[in-house]
């Protein structure tokens, strides 16, 4: 049987890393070095600081904290 597939913000982490030459790890540590903080906050430190875009920022942004509820 094959993986379930990629869902969800996710679906963004290979064009990630393809754009912005970093493993998805990375991203996720920055986001995760300024919590706790505003969803909009960490969006806005990855495009302001990185120069990320709006789509990709909010997916590791929206993943981080997905899984820091579970």
């Amino acid at each position: 049987m094959s993986a379930e597939p990629v869902r969800g913000p996710a679906t963004y982490f290979p064009s990630i890393e393809k754009k912005y030459g970093r493993p998805i790890e990375e991203w996720q540590h920055l986001v995760q070095e300024r919590l706790p903080a505003k969803h909009t906050d960490l969006v806005s430190m990855l495009k302001d600081e990185h120069g990320m875009g709006h789509g990709h920022a909010n997916a590791i942004v929206a993943h981080v904290l997905s899984v820091r509820k579970k």
